[in-house]
């Protein structure tokens, strides 16, 4: 009930409009790294100091116009020249949907070939991140089709859908994030099930492990990490092979204590005022985040919002289910 609530809150457009006049008030201050490019690369700087590197998102939400698509394209590179004159140890992360993919699948490959390409200048590396079902398989022709130019690309497997163990046997010689999945997808194309996902989640983080380039292993459960941990030492993975990867604001004693402890780090780095549709889904994803949140940030003005949020929610799911009985 929960996780529908944040899923249904965060594809409000109407919401999201709202968030942006707010800024980062609202709680999102504790997990979005700053408005701005330069806020963005400070908090890089700050991570790196204790031995973490950084994936940064430019966040975007409901691009269907081609001029702002095209601004994502050029903010993005932007970033790309940013990581390169500040030195700092980062790569990107990006949405096809915010480049045009829900236009246009050649405009979005036009706007994808010059971020790759400039970040293929400078060594910098570029994470195709996964959306919903719809976009699933045209996120991996555009992998697909920039694969054959460029080779700093990798992409990210959802754990939560059952082609996963087929995706990630194509894709084992890419550098891949492995994620059990943060959106609701229907039981025809996905696991619904927490018991079936954990399981299924760990079966591909093992098989990367001993057959892929690089895993990435994203998550924030430490149940999970102590798994990886002990499969490694078992198998005689070397740390040059994966990673651990969570969440800016998230578990920051844990992200500090494993790079001390000699892994391979990342953090995510979300930054931009377009945040609403992405804290919601951290929201949805599990509990535990909403509790972490609650305890870092939330504030009275910040309930009053998800409280209005919710129960516009909550009203639109009842006015259509009056619509339908009608």
């Amino acid at each position: 009930m929960l996780k529908d609530l944040f899923i249904g809150l965060s594809k409000n457009q109407f919401l999201n409009s709202a968030a942006k006049k707010y800024g980062l008030k609202l709680g999102a201050q504790s997990v979005v790294a700053g408005t701005n490019i330069e806020e963005a690369i400070n908090s890089i700087k700050e991570l790196n100091a204790h031995g973490i590197s950084c994936t940064v998102d430019n966040l975007g939400e409901f691009v269907n116009k081609k001029e702002d698509a095209t601004a994502a394209k050029e903010q993005i590179i932007a970033v790309v020249e940013a990581i390169h004159e500040s030195n700092v140890d980062a790569h990107i992360s990006l949405k096809p949907s915010q480049l045009g993919l829900d236009i246009d699948y050649s405009f979005c490959l036009d706007n994808l070939k010059e971020i790759v390409g400039k970040a293929y200048e400078y060594g910098i590396f570029i994470n195709f991140d996964m959306e919903d079902h719809a976009r699933l398989q045209p996120s991996f022709d555009l992998l697909d089709e920039l694969s054959k130019e460029y080779d700093n690309i990798g992409t990210v497997i959802q754990a939560y859908f059952y082609r996963a163990a087929e995706d990630i046997e194509k894709y084992k010689n890419y550098r891949l994030r492995i994620v059990k999945g943060a959106y609701k997808e229907p039981a025809d194309v996905a696991y619904i099930s927490k018991e079936e996902i954990d399981k299924n989640y760990i079966k591909l983080i093992e098989y990367h492990l001993l057959n892929g380039k690089f895993t990435s292993i994203a998550t924030h459960d430490h149940n999970v990490i102590n798994h990886v941990k002990r499969f490694v030492k078992q198998h005689d993975i070397p740390n040059e092979k994966f990673e651990f990867q969570m969440l800016y604001g998230f578990r920051k004693e844990m992200q500090f204590e494993l790079a001390k402890e000699g892994y391979n780090f990342t953090t995510y780095i979300p930054f931009g005022d377009d945040w609403y549709g992405y804290y919601m889904r951290r929201l949805a994803e599990r509990p535990q985040n909403l509790n972490l949140v609650v305890k870092q940030v939330f504030n009275k003005k910040t309930n009053t919002f998800i409280g209005v949020a919710a129960g516009a929610f909550l009203l639109g799911r009842l006015t259509k289910k009056n619509k339908e009985d009608k």
